[in-house]
């Protein structure tokens, strides 16, 4: 009999590593997420976003490894351009165009490959329920994977953000940041086309000649 236990117990022993192997932790599902945008080329998306209560759309283009166009029909004519190390929005309402330079990955820049790597140096990575798909609220016949981002340092943007992830794709169906002024911004991306050889020419951007420059809008880069 205690031949037999301690069979049962070495089988056990076994066994356990071979489980643990199995489990996915959030780290590696993030990891697995940022490889999956680190092999695409280019991507084109609808994208809605909701900045508190302020809706706002468009057409996102992206290519790699840091060029980023949004185009928006609401409010219609505005632009931000992203190259990896400055922004610039057009605001057609003010006539203003408006530049920062940036040494983080905030907004809809953070769904790239360059940006994902920055966002898992920068922030701990948790699921916010487990690995098991749950319905992506506000459009529940859609099942997501959602992972919750806590800044590790005080130069991000965002104290937290919050990834809904599509377990078949593993791309970003919906980002969701908390800035550090408390207010929630949205990004929501549908229709996503890969790797659709998207020309650099398209992320030129010529603002009007009447547009007022802003520098550092948001910050000087020297802070």
């Amino acid at each position: 009999m205690k031949a037999f236990t301690s069979l049962i117990f070495a089988g056990a022993l076994l066994v356990v590593p071979a489980m643990a192997q199995d489990i996915l932790t959030a780290d590696q599902f993030f990891k697995n997420v940022s490889a999956k945008y680190s092999t695409l080329k280019d991507y084109e998306a609808y994208v809605d976003v909701m900045a508190d209560k302020q809706s706002m759309s468009g057409t996102v283009i992206y290519k790699a490894p840091s060029l980023m166009r949004m185009d928006f029909s609401k409010p219609e004519s505005q632009v931000i351009v992203y190259d990896g190390q400055s922004m610039v929005v057009y605001v057609p309402e003010f006539r203003a165009v408006l530049s920062q330079q940036t040494g983080s990955t905030t907004g809809a820049a953070a769904a790239t490959g360059e940006g994902l790597r920055m966002l898992g140096r920068n922030y701990s990575i948790a699921f916010e329920t487990g690995p098991t798909p749950v319905p992506l609220p506000g459009a529940e016949s859609e099942s997501v994977v959602q992972l919750v981002l806590s800044r590790l340092t005080v130069a991000e943007g965002f104290r937290t953000i919050k990834l809904s992830i599509d377990p078949s794709t593993l791309l970003i169906r919906r980002m969701e940041g908390i800035t550090l002024a408390g207010a929630t911004i949205s990004y929501d991306f549908t229709r996503i086309k890969l790797n659709q050889d998207i020309p650099a020419t398209r992320f030129i951007y010529d603002s009007p000649a009447s547009a007022n420059m802003y520098n550092n809008f948001l910050f000087s880069s020297d802070n």
